[in-house]
């Protein structure tokens, strides 16, 4: 099948969310608090529809369970990953994810979340949070208990441009003024370590202190990202990281360039610019697939996607 597959993004309001999304991306929005962009998501609270051609109005989550073949047959209960565009006005609560395993148990079945940034645009100033700086988990424990989280906390500048990976156990947090493209395993389980005393609905959001305890990393240890450079004649193609989950790329498109995919899919997502992919228009903001057997592909026009697929 030849045949690209666009989707609907789905929209989550968030406390600590702003407008930028329909600022910056063009998107119909719900509100001036709106915090996640799930681009490409076929997860039970986010299910994105395919926009035109054959699947049109078809769940993701359809297409996975009944025409895997569009997937490489791929094994799975759900599809593999989620892909997400954050605003951050503000800055989100300090928080960790379980891996696999911990969710499997603890969480009715869950996939654990491994995810990654890439840092799409932020403040002058912006920083973010990733690692604590306790030696134990007894020294985090009673960090944790003290509500030394000033202290707890390793919080670290950002400029646009940047990437990190951030594995399960990590403690970590998205701060204001921040516009990121995450990629994630499909899992919505996220454990709230500290919220900063923020009030929603007049009550203080749920903490998950034992949790977030078990699954920390002590002490933290840092991820760096590899990331190498292939010149085409009309593009950069940029790796970002691969993993057990995922392989992520950055790809400026500068003219035009012919690519082959092997992978089972590919997920993209347009973050700056337009073009094109053989023929069809695509601008910032849209979200696709090339599907099993897609093959040889052109991406041109001036343009920078984010490209993702499984883990290899």
């Amino acid at each position: 099948m030849h045949e690209v597959i666009f989707l609907e993004p789905v929209f989550k309001e968030m406390i600590w969310g702003g407008s930028r999304l329909s600022e910056d991306f063009g998107y119909d929005i719900p509100g001036d608090h709106t915090g996640e962009c799930w681009a490409v998501s076929a997860h039970k609270n986010g299910d994105c529809l395919v926009r035109g051609g054959s699947f049109s109005g078809k769940h993701l989550s359809e297409l996975w369970e009944k025409n895997r073949e569009l997937f490489g047959g791929i094994a799975g209960d759900v599809f593999p990953l989620l892909v997400k565009i954050i605003d951050a006005k503000e800055d989100l609560s300090i928080q960790v994810h379980p891996d696999d395993a911990y969710a499997k148990e603890h969480e009715n079945g869950s996939l654990g979340k491994t995810e990654c940034w890439y840092i799409l645009d932020c403040d002058k100033d912006a920083k973010i949070v990733i690692g604590h700086h306790a030696k134990s988990k007894e020294e985090l424990k009673q960090m944790i208990e003290e509500g030394r989280f000033e202290d707890l906390i390793r919080v670290i500048p950002v400029k646009k441009g940047d990437f990190f990976q951030i594995l399960p156990g990590t403690v970590h947090a998205i701060k204001g003024g921040t516009l990121i493209l995450e990629t994630q395993q499909n899992s919505d389980i996220t454990y709230r370590l500290y919220d900063y005393g923020r009030l929603s609905d007049g009550k203080p959001r749920e903490l998950h202190l034992e949790k977030s305890m078990d699954v920390i990393g002590c002490p933290h240890r840092d991820i760096s990202a590899d990331r190498t450079r292939e010149q085409f004649a009309g593009a950069v193609k940029e790796h970002l990281v691969s993993c057990a989950y995922y392989t992520v790329d950055r790809l400026l498109i500068n003219g035009g360039a012919d690519f082959v995919m092997e992978e089972p899919f590919c997920i993209f997502s347009v973050v700056q610019g337009a073009g094109s992919i053989d023929g069809t228009e695509v601008r910032k903001g849209d979200h696709f697939i090339l599907p099993a057997g897609y093959g040889k592909y052109c991406l041109s026009g001036e343009m920078e996607l984010i490209c993702s697929s499984v883990g290899r």
